[in-house]
């Protein structure tokens, strides 16, 4: 997304990267801000984990928090808001719009599953969020395997526990989703996620985050209900951003 901004022209020399985000985007935004000294201002929920607001913070990115129970919805209105006040001060990146989110995975992620896997991927698993990883690796993965299963996944119930996903039937849909490609869309609860997030920790030493351990049990989901087939998702996060909401959960029964 800023590469295009910067080869159109949109993303001029003394603007300001603006987004809203639950934190993994900016972090990557703020990385790349810093980069280019390019400046970046992040509108985030303020109940935000402070691991995620320190690594902001270091990469000298300016936070505006934002209502907490809004979630990323209420942050993209502050940021739309700001964005619309002063178009000439911002380059507003919009993940949640932009269809460069979904490209970079139509070029990138879904070329690398079908090498990684030879080919023989039969079923693709990933969480609904700005769901351009979803769309992107999808729409090349059809293309290139027409027979190929695309399943996506989404929390259960609008009041959930699991970063950065949405439950679209109550959440502002992402305007870069398209709701042709699922072949199907599970519905996961926050608490078996936690309860395989303590597995995948204490049984396959991987310490996630909490939208990847339910992308592992989306993937075991489906794995059951099969007789043979290779079956990719994806983890968008490990979960050292998120320690301090893990180690509450790893003390619960």
């Amino acid at each position: 997304m800023v590469r295009h901004g910067l080869r159109t022209g949109r993303l001029k020399p003394g603007m300001t990267i603006l987004e809203a985000t639950s934190g993994n985007t900016g972090i990557a935004l703020a990385m790349i801000g810093a980069a280019l000294n390019v400046p970046v201002e992040l509108v985030i929920p303020a109940n935000a984990g402070v691991e995620r607001l320190r690594i902001l913070q270091m990469y000298g990115a300016r936070i505006i928090p934002s209502d907490p129970l809004g979630g990323t919805d209420a942050a993209q209105d502050v940021a739309r808001s700001l964005w619309q006040k002063d178009p000439d001060k911002y380059f507003y990146t919009d993940q949640y719009s932009n269809p460069w989110n979904w490209r970079s995975h139509y070029r990138t992620t879904a070329v690398e599953i079908l090498r990684q896997t030879r080919g023989q991927v039969t079923h693709f698993i990933a969480g609904l969020g700005t769901t351009g990883t979803f769309v992107g690796t999808s729409r090349r993965l059809k293309k290139e395997k027409p027979e190929i299963t695309c399943i996506a996944f989404q929390p259960d119930s609008p009041l959930h526990g699991m970063e950065g996903l949405k439950h679209l039937p109550t959440a502002r849909t992402p305007k870069i989703y398209d709701p042709s490609l699922p072949d199907a869309v599970l519905e996961i609860r926050t608490e078996d996620a936690v309860q395989m997030l303590r597995r995948l920790a204490q049984e396959e030493g991987l310490l996630v985050g909490v939208s990847a351990a339910a992308a592992t049990c989306a993937a075991v989901q489906v794995a059951s209900e099969l007789k043979t087939g290779v079956i990719v998702t994806i983890f968008p996060d490990n979960g050292m951003k998120y320690l301090d909401t893990l180690t509450r959960w790893f003390e619960d029964p």
